[in-house]
């Protein structure tokens, strides 16, 4: 499968989305086509042997839109569209208020009290009065003509939406208003009443201001990705044969050298060399103080560097850099729709066609049952085509998680689908890693009992873990390192999964890892078993040593817990979440951490493999699981849960499995997981309750239900106007989520 990304021009509304999603998956080959209408971007999944994007193009154009397939770097930024659509709209708009003005002076000024030249006066110049109009009014069509060519191309391929509906409505209005100048021509003066033309003009200007205020706001969902690819270095100061080059970003190269001054971007990731320097990684992390960083620290692009100069060797650049993968899964994450939409593409998909004949069947009862005139029929009409709004429902879903995401992400937390940003607000139990998860994940060796002193146990044992990544395996190089040990040549090192590791060192055959390790082995323990109660009684992870079939060490390594685990812990707790602490730890060993921390339920001694059936089991029993970890040994865990939460100091492979990112080890951060997650749900509901209360309300108004108890008749213009705010108060309601305090 192929996934590929298109821009869609044309779209409007709800009903837009469908038709282009519809129209592409009729397809064969076509494994998903999902269209955001905020972003105007439909991304597909597809079988490339079957499908070509220019068949998906193709499909699009049938459907009534443009597509042209989005190629990242040589495409306008979705920013620069932003500015060029919103340039147009308000284009537009000026233009059609200068006409619509006099126009409505014209037409309405008489009613007001307003004076009048005689030569426009409908009782001394009726002609004239029905001309001056109709001059007036064909600008506006014409500056609104996109209403129209949209519109009318979709009514005829079947596929009505809402600049149908729009169409039709001003069309009908202008054409009885054309037949009745034609009779004022004549010298049938009277009909001077019967004239509409500022309903058209009027409803056309004010769906435009309706436009040009939801794309201004719609701009506005999107501040925080923004905000993010303006962090990107345009260019770095490089150091190249001695000399000190100011280069475009675009000319460093992996292994560069970046001369990086306070107060300066750093342009790269990479790692720094010589200096040292306090950085500050807010805008990544969310985190707001500065990181101290010196030789061998890991530096970011889009990072500032606030106090000491640093010379950082480049080690990734461009898309491969971490600001670029953040901005890659909010943009991911923002283009996905979460299950709740499927409420309105449902809804829209039949919504334009029952408008238009609930507009039709109510003209035609006020005129044949009701009795009325023709042109109050028609006023019914056009007000029902005319309130009658798909904008709000289509933009209920995707601007209200384009500001979640923005917001997660301006915390640190990255979500790649809006099916997790839905599904995180669910969980109800939440399994944790231990280690680098619940504690710092850099434990230390705090203990070593030696049972055959004629071997350098350190030595040996630090040697063979140097070749390991474990964190365990890190504390006892580090010891050795700190003691000035030399370590040594390792020879048929093998890692047992789940056991410890095994290899020849200086001759010796040595075997190292936990408490099965030995039994499977069949290694005599019994001179060790008080130091080994001893270890795990004080909450120490024991690790024994052999060499050719006898114990001849045993180690303690302890991994404090973090300085936030207990707080985040007694937070979730508050939520009513069930807490689960999952380890390959010993169990005593794992239950005094455990009770540290605050959890009372543990799960201990679980072999990497072991860990997904552990989640397996907790969603057979109807829970919603989030798994919590940042090792590799938890990817199978993280991708089986419900949420997969990785956390970002972790391996690159954990926090490709999970659904969501925290960009700190900050376990204080999975409950800003699930506030967001509901947070955003709440604007999506709303969004929607007021898209559908709006419609629900509004339509019965504009078919004339008051005026059968004596109330008013609903003017087409004022349909217009309540038509095009309903959609900015969809998105004004998202973008209170930016107010949310996490």
């Amino acid at each position: 499968m192929v996934k590929e990304t298109f821009v869609i021009d044309g779209m409007t509304c709800a009903s837009c989305v469908l038709n282009v999603e519809n129209a592409v998956k009729k397809i064969d080959g076509i494994e998903s086509a999902v269209v955001n209408l905020t972003t105007e971007k439909m991304s597909v999944d597809f079988d490339s042997e079957k499908v070509s994007p220019e068949m998906i193009a193709d499909a699009v154009a049938d459907a009534g839109y443009g597509a042209h397939v989005f190629i990242e770097g040589q495409e306008k930024s979705q920013e620069n569209r932003e500015q060029e659509h919103l340039l147009g709209m308000k284009t537009r708009l000026i233009w059609s208020a200068v006409f619509t003005v006099p126009l409505l002076y014209i037409s309405m000024g008489s009613m007001a009290g307003l004076p009048l030249p005689e030569w426009l006066a409908h009782e001394i110049s009726p002609i004239m009065f029905a001309l001056s109009q109709l001059l007036l009014t064909l600008p506006v069509m014409v500056i609104s003509w996109k209403f129209y060519s949209n519109g009318f191309r979709a009514l005829a391929k079947g596929h009505p939406n809402m600049d149908s509906l729009v169409a039709v409505a001003t069309s009908a209005a202008f054409l009885y208003s054309l037949y009745s100048s034609y009779h004022v021509v004549s010298g049938h003066y009277h009909l001077t009443h019967e004239l509409y033309y500022e309903s058209v003009a009027v409803i056309l200007t004010l769906i435009t201001l309706g436009k040009f205020f939801e794309t201004l706001s719609k701009g506005k969902t999107s501040e925080a990705i923004k905000k993010l690819m303006h962090l990107s270095a345009k260019e770095a100061r490089v150091l190249r044969d001695g000399k000190e080059l100011i280069l475009p970003i675009d000319q460093v190269i992996l292994g560069d050298l970046i001369i990086v001054r306070p107060g300066e971007k750093i342009a790269v990731d990479g790692k720094v060399i010589t200096g040292s320097s306090s950085v500050d990684e807010s805008m990544l992390t969310g985190e707001s103080i500065p990181v101290e960083k010196g030789l061998d620290s890991k530096v970011f692009g889009g990072s500032i560097n606030r106090q000491g100069s640093l010379t950082v060797v480049a080690e990734k650049l461009g898309g491969e850099t971490l600001l670029s993968q953040i901005i890659k899964l909010v943009e991911d994450a923002q283009q996905t729709k979460a299950p709740i939409a499927k409420i309105a593409d449902r809804v829209s998909g039949v919504f334009v066609p029952i408008v238009m004949a609930i507009a039709i069947i109510s003209g035609l009862a006020w005129y044949l049952i009701g009795g009325e005139s023709f042109t109050f029929a028609m006023t019914v009409a056009v007000a029902v085509l005319v309130i009658a709004c798909p904008c709000a429902l289509g933009l209920a879903t995707p601007t209200a998680i384009m500001v979640g995401t923005g917001l997660a992400a301006s915390n640190g937390i990255l979500f790649k689908t809006g099916d997790s940003l839905e599904m995180a607000h669910q969980v109800d139990t939440i399994v944790f890693d231990k280690t680098g998860t619940i504690t710092r994940g850099k434990p230390e060796l705090v203990s070593l009992y030696t049972y055959d002193n004629s071997k350098a146990i350190l030595q040996l044992l630090a040697s063979l873990e140097s070749l390991s990544e474990h964190p365990i395996s890190s504390a006892i190089v580090q010891k050795a390192k700190q003691e000035k040990i030399e370590l040594l040549e390792v020879i048929h090192f093998e890692s047992l999964a789940g056991f410890g590791l095994k290899g020849i060192v200086d001759g010796y055959e040595l075997l190292v890892g936990n408490y099965s390790l030995m039994e499977k082995h069949c290694i005599d323990l019994s001179k060790m078993e008080a130091d080994f109660n001893q270890l795990i009684s004080e909450g120490q992870t024991p690790v024994l040593a052999a060499i050719d079939g006898q114990l001849v060490g045993l180690i303690g390594v302890a991994d404090q817990l973090k300085e936030d685990s207990q707080k985040a812990i007694k937070s979730l707790q508050k939520n009513g979440l069930e807490l689960i602490m999952l380890t390959g730890d010993h169990e005593v060993t794992a239950q005094t951490i455990a009770q540290k921390a605050g959890i009372n339920k543990v799960i201990s001694q679980v072999l990497p493999d072991q860990k997904a059936q552990v989640i397996e089991d907790l969603q057979s029993q109807g829970k919603k699981v989030a798994m919590v970890g940042d090792g590799i040994n938890d990817a199978p865990a993280l991708a089986l849960a419900d949420i997969g939460i990785a956390m970002g100091a972790g391996t690159d492979i954990a926090i490709e499995s999970a659904d969501v990112v925290l960009m700190k080890p900050d376990l204080m951060d999975v409950t800003k997981v699930l506030k967001v997650s509901q947070s955003t749900l709440i604007a999506i509901k709303e969004n929607l309750f007021w898209a559908f209360i709006y419609n629900v309300l509004a339509i019965p108004v504009a078919m004339g239900v008051l005026h059968l108890f004596g109330g008013p008749l609903l003017n087409p213009m004022l349909a217009g106007l309540a038509m095009s705010f309903s959609s900015v108060s969809v998105v004004a309601n998202s973008l209170r989520l930016k107010l949310k305090k996490l």
